[in-house]
């Protein structure tokens, strides 16, 4: 079965056997696009978030037909090294990562929470952010969450005023 869809901005045709193959191996063998980790394989823990038409779903449990037609964005499409998305910047102005594994998942869920709500309460981080990071680095992701809406804001503030 051919699939078409368009991921991180660039158009793509995959001929895959079974259309039920979770996103998760179609990004990472597939495409070779090894940002997105494979956690629990149970869309529990969140370290394979990517979005989907700008929504944040747990591409382990994704099927793949799911995409066709639409956008894909992983964590290498967020951002580039010149021009970080402004959640990329805020982990690394908090230097949020210990061990880093989950922290593209989590990149993924906060810039999806960001578009939905722009600035966040603790409790909005409490009821969206329910990824799982095994070094307990939340309180620098809460604050990085905070940074990053205050960035994305500010940024935004200016493209208005230019």
């Amino acid at each position: 079965m051919k699939i078409s869809f368009h991921i991180n901005n660039q158009p793509q045709t995959i001929t895959i056997e079974d259309q039920n193959t979770p996103l998760l191996w179609v990004v990472r063998d597939l495409l070779d696009l090894k940002g997105t980790k494979f956690g629990c394989g149970k869309a529990a823990c969140g370290a394979c978030t990517l979005h989907v038409e700008g929504q944040a779903v747990r591409s382990c449990s994704f099927p793949v037909h799911l995409v066709e037609g639409k956008k894909v964005t992983t964590i290498e499409g967020l951002g580039t090294p010149e021009d970080p998305h402004p959640v990329q910047q805020a982990w690394i102005e908090e230097i949020v990562p210990q061990c880093g594994y989950c922290q593209p998942g989590f990149m993924m869920a906060t810039a999806a929470l960001l578009e939905e709500i722009p600035n966040p309460t603790d409790d909005d981080i409490d009821n969206n952010i329910i990824n799982v990071c095994r070094c307990a680095t939340y309180y620098r992701m809460r604050k990085a969450i905070h940074r990053a809406a205050s960035i994305k804001n500010d940024s935004t503030t200016n493209s208005v005023n230019s």
